[in-house]
């Protein structure tokens, strides 16, 4: 059975122009279909283990403040969502605004912070 989701997910850019994810509230999945995060109704970005990654803009792009890494608090992420099937095209992304220097584009500048459950650098050990 087709996966209906993405007809009203949100396609999330970088500001390079790049399609970077899909956000079918709460969640944000990878072009490919992963849950790779989640976003608060305050617009905060979290990634799967709960840890805080920056905020949504309207343009839509995932930007951070370069300072407030440390100032959020961890959450507790809500249940993990199947995977979703993509579509093929999104729309081209629309003309974005230049970022102030005290802002970054999450994936552009730190894509890493954004990874499947099964990946990433603050992965636990198995042992």
């Amino acid at each position: 059975m087709p996966n209906d989701l993405y007809e009203e997910a949100i396609p999330i850019y970088s500001t390079s122009g790049d399609w970077a994810a899909m956000l079918s509230f709460p969640y944000l999945f990878n072009p490919v279909g992963e849950w790779i995060g989640w976003v608060t109704s305050d617009h905060d970005v979290f990634d799967v283990e709960g840890r805080y990654v920056g905020f949504l803009d309207d343009e839509p792009r995932i930007l951070r403040r370069r300072l407030d890494e440390y100032r959020i608090p961890r959450r507790d992420p809500p249940s993990a969502p199947k995977r979703i099937t993509t579509p093929a095209l999104v729309p081209l992304p629309p003309f974005f605004r230049e970022l102030p220097f005290e802002v970054i584009d999450v994936i552009d500048e730190d894509p890493d912070r954004l990874h499947p459950i099964d990946m990433g650098e603050f992965r636990e050990d198995m042992n």
